[in-house]
């Protein structure tokens, strides 16, 4: 596994900071507050989350004006959609193997 692949799993780690991104993907762009409202944590625990995911390229800013809009960056998701899937062509493979073996077993 890359650093990518790292920095993507450490940034969707916390509960708050996946709550946040799910936020974006399904509520689009929003501001820092709305986004703490929906957090129930505070403004600055928010944007401190906001900037691990920004990192990550997890998540993009915009500023117009006194205000920072976020938006969700779904393609940042692609190392990680790979992997799973890659694990998942190998455990469907040794599930594959595991009923070869017991039909082999019963006979």
């Amino acid at each position: 596994m890359t650093n990518s692949h790292d920095e993507l799993f450490r940034a969707l780690a916390d509960p708050t900071r996946r709550a946040i991104f799910e936020q974006l993907c399904t509520g689009g762009e929003q501001t820092v507050g709305v986004l703490t409202t929906h957090a129930q944590v505070s403004q600055p625990a928010v944007s401190k989350h906001l900037a691990v995911l920004k990192q990550a390229g997890l998540v993009r800013d915009r500023h117009a004006g006194r205000q920072t809009h976020y938006s969700a960056q779904l393609k940042a998701l692609t190392p990680l959609l790979d992997w799973t899937s890659q694990m998942s062509r190998f455990w469907d493979g040794k599930f594959d193997d595991l009923d070869d073996l017991l039909k082999r077993m019963d006979q």
